[in-house]
């Protein structure tokens, strides 16, 4: 009986938690909740990833936001994501998936670089990391980059390393113009959550300092999924309860890199 009990509550905290996604999505108090203030609007943004899919698979509920209030958006992947020899197929996928996530092509850039090879393991140099991120905020006039935390949400080595050359940048006195903001990781608990973490991210930003942190519900979720099976050679069966679960899907927690 008490595992009903739970078993019952955890589907209304679901259903509950769908349904206020929805109605955000969907009606003009969404403009309570998600308002950044200008913050975000109308910014010529650079995502910063390692592998193809991150975009999908963690940044979606920041990209379909961003895209909706008139951003324009750019994706830099800092590899081809080649560790199982398919990097030229994965790289092609990233290309599909921004049509889905309404990135433009053109302003979509897969790098491979010796150095910068996909795997547990390998270290990639915060410097190099530096330089390459500098040319292309030069080249496309980003005034505001986003990338992954010092963790990585998963603690990939690569996330993480994309999170110190982005660190790495913002030492340059040259790019002080340059605003960063890094996605939260969460604990494993909330990570597979799915849209019942939406509660805690909400009041998790809203006691943090004012322009400090700000969380974005997933104004399309069904977008993100389609975005994140344009990944065909990923697109595993492990992979699509990950995306079905995880809190990433639903809701972003962005916070300021100082």
């Amino acid at each position: 009986m008490e595992w009903l009990v739970i078993i019952v509550t955890l589907v209304v905290l679901w259903v509950a938690s769908l349904f206020k996604i929805l109605h955000e999505s969907l009606s003009a108090s969404q403009v309570e909740v998600l308002n950044d203030g200008g913050v975000f609007s109308k910014r010529n943004v650079l995502l910063v990833v390692a592998h193809p899919d991150d975009e999908s698979m963690f940044f979606s509920p920041t990209l379909n936001y961003l895209s909706s209030r008139g951003c324009n958006l750019h994706i830099l992947c800092l590899s081809t994501g080649n560790a199982d020899g398919m990097g030229n197929v994965r790289k092609e996928e990233l290309y599909f998936a921004s049509i889905v996530l309404k990135v433009p092509q053109k302003q979509v850039k897969v790098l491979d670089h010796p150095d910068l090879q996909d795997g547990f393991g390998k270290s990639w140099n915060s410097k190099l990391l530096s330089k390459i991120i500098k040319e292309e905020v030069v080249n496309c006039a980003i005034d505001l980059v986003i990338t992954f935390d010092n963790y990585g949400v998963s603690g990939h080595c690569n996330h993480q390393d994309v999170h110190q050359g982005v660190r790495k940048l913002l030492q340059d006195t040259s790019h002080k113009e340059v605003e960063a903001w890094e996605l939260v990781s969460t604990s494993i608990l909330r990570k597979y959550s799915g849209p019942v973490d939406i509660w805690l991210s909400l009041l998790s930003a809203k006691f943090h300092l004012s322009g400090v942190m700000h969380c974005f519900l997933n104004e399309h979720p069904r977008r993100s999924l389609a975005a994140m099976a344009q990944h065909r050679s990923q697109w595993v069966w492990f992979r699509k309860l990950f995306v079905s679960f995880s809190s990433y899907t639903y809701v972003n927690c962005l916070r300021k890199i100082n």
